[in-house]
């Protein structure tokens, strides 16, 4: 049981940013070895980017049930659930001999990860209050983008050395790792006061959540950025080794820029959000979207990695701006329904976006062309932020 302190909690703050590493871990760390996935399966790309999508579906679906759970039974035994499951879908992936087999899987490998991701942000939201969980999930974005710089690394190495297969045998020993530092070092986060009342699906706790347009305004951003950052990495290997002729180390190359403008964007976000407040943040953060769209459009007939990769590196900071600056905000209302909560921002961030980008990939839109989609889809957005129900839901701080 805890109060909402302002102070971190070293240990806790650690073990947060180890749960939620399942997920990232899970979608970049084989994504070098995707082309050499499409030929031994004998499947076009787009089959094999399908491994993203329903990952993603799943890791936002399941938390529907994650989340109730997680304020029913607490943080730490749903998050030990949530590991476990986790480990024992990477082993079905690591001997999967069919695509359908590894599909399903990574549905498995998703429901596991939903629970660490819920567990995750529901004790952020315990410990640190409505306020302050804004900028500590900012915190953790900062720390989830070390997976984008790090994993293709690891898994291009993995999959050179080892084959792809060794990428799923990785993620069981970190969950694994995972299990045994959650279950020893864990402490409940779960407040005493939490309303855990009712059917665990039952739509009343769910509407409750929904029924506030601040939650609402600031999920739909949060899916529509994720989406943007999932176009990018579902496509990426497609254009810049497929389409470009890019070997594997430089494509790494080119992603571990990304991930390293990611980083620095999240990890300064809080501060910026200090000095600026959240709406100017949020603003400016939908702004260089549009920009970062608008430019991928006009290089889209150039045939180099450098301009598909431009607007990306500035959509990283729109990325991290808006989800920043929209996380903690649609959370901030529940202080009793916290992982509810965090579980439905997680369905409209995950599973939202997963099947947006899964749609929109089967439109025949080159990468370039769909990243543009993506990245102008947030304008909507802009001009509600713009009006008076905008400046409403999302407030000028004093």
């Amino acid at each position: 049981m805890s109060t909402p302190s302002s102070k971190p909690d070293s240990r806790l703050v650690a073990l947060m940013v180890l749960l939620v590493l399942f997920s990232p871990l899970a979608i970049d760390i084989y994504l070098p070895a995707m082309p050499i996935m499409a030929a031994e399966f004998d499947v076009a790309p787009t089959r094999i980017q399908d491994t993203i999508s329903w990952f993603m579906v799943s890791l936002g679906m399941g938390q529907l049930l994650a989340g109730p759970l997680a304020d029913r039974f607490g943080r730490r035994p749903v998050a030990l659930v949530g590991i476990s499951i986790y480990a024992a879908s990477s082993a079905m992936a690591w001997v999967a001999s069919s695509l359908d087999a590894l599909l399903i899987a990574r549905l498995l490998q998703g429901a596991g990860a939903c629970a660490t991701s819920v567990c995750a942000f529901a004790a952020v939201r315990d410990s640190f209050g409505g306020k302050r969980s804004g900028q500590m999930i900012s915190y953790l974005n900062g720390a989830i983008c070390f997976i984008p710089a790090l994993a293709p690394l690891l898994g291009s190495w993995l999959t050179v050395h080892f084959g792809w297969r060794s990428n799923f045998s990785f993620m069981m020993a970190y969950a694994l790792v995972a299990l045994v530092l959650v279950f020893t070092l864990f402490r409940e986060t779960r407040p005493a006061d939490t309303d855990s009342s009712g059917a665990l699906l039952s739509p009343s706790r769910y509407w409750q959540v929904l029924k506030e347009p601040v939650f609402i305004y600031h999920a739909v951003l949060c899916m529509l950025a994720m989406a943007v950052i999932l176009a990018y990495v579902t496509s990426a290997p497609v254009r810049l080794i497929n389409g470009l002729g890019l070997s594997m180390g430089q494509f790494t190359g080119w992603f571990a820029i990304n991930a390293a403008l990611n980083i620095f964007a999240s990890m300064t976000t809080p501060k910026v959000m200090d000095i600026v407040g959240s709406r100017k943040t949020l603003n400016a953060g939908m702004m260089i979207l549009v920009f970062a769209g608008v430019l991928m459009g006009v290089l889209s007939s150039t045939q180099t990695a450098w301009a598909f990769m431009v607007p990306v590196f500035l959509s990283s900071f729109g990325f991290a701006w808006v989800l920043g600056s929209s996380a903690g905000k649609a959370l901030e209302p529940f202080g009793q329904r916290a992982g509810t909560a965090a579980a439905l921002l997680g369905l409209f961030q995950m599973s939202g976006a997963g099947i947006l980008v899964s749609l929109t990939q089967r439109a025949g839109l080159s990468e370039p062309h769909l990243l543009v989609f993506h990245m102008l889809l947030i304008a909507p957005g802009l001009a509600v932020l713009w009006s008076r129900a905008g400046k409403r839901w999302h407030t000028a701080e004093c």
